[in-house]
């Protein structure tokens, strides 16, 4: 059995006649690599609505102001940009969150995903 001290590893090991020998050797440790830590900042997700052929744009709107809480303004025009852009970002946050909202516009009938922030 070895057991390292201080860059010398020593052993401990039986032969004949019971008689027990020990060994001692350097051991060199190997250059410690710096590594840079890149910490990944995490992006936000997204919550994406797409435009669609079944809803009314006074719905859409209806659904921005009940759900999220926007003022009729800020519905309308992201309304608008979901009608004539063919998609608007409604939230971002943790996946979590997007995920959440994303159940809750499918529950309204609108056509949602979530994706990473760019």
């Amino acid at each position: 059995m070895g057991v390292a001290y201080g860059g010398v590893a020593s052993a401990a090991g039986c032969c004949e006649n019971n008689v027990v020998v020990y060994a001692s050797i350097a051991v060199e440790a190997a250059p410690q690599e710096q590594v840079d830590e890149v910490v990944e900042t995490q992006r936000p997700w997204i919550t994406i609505v797409w435009n669609d052929p079944i809803n009314l744009m006074s719905y859409v709107t209806y659904v921005f102001m009940t759900y999220f809480h926007f003022s009729r303004e800020k519905a309308e025009k992201l309304m608008n940009d979901v009608h004539h852009e063919g998609r608007a970002v409604v939230s971002s946050g943790t996946r979590e969150e997007m995920e959440r909202d994303v159940s809750a516009m499918h529950s309204y009938g609108l056509w949602a995903t979530l994706q990473r922030d760019d």
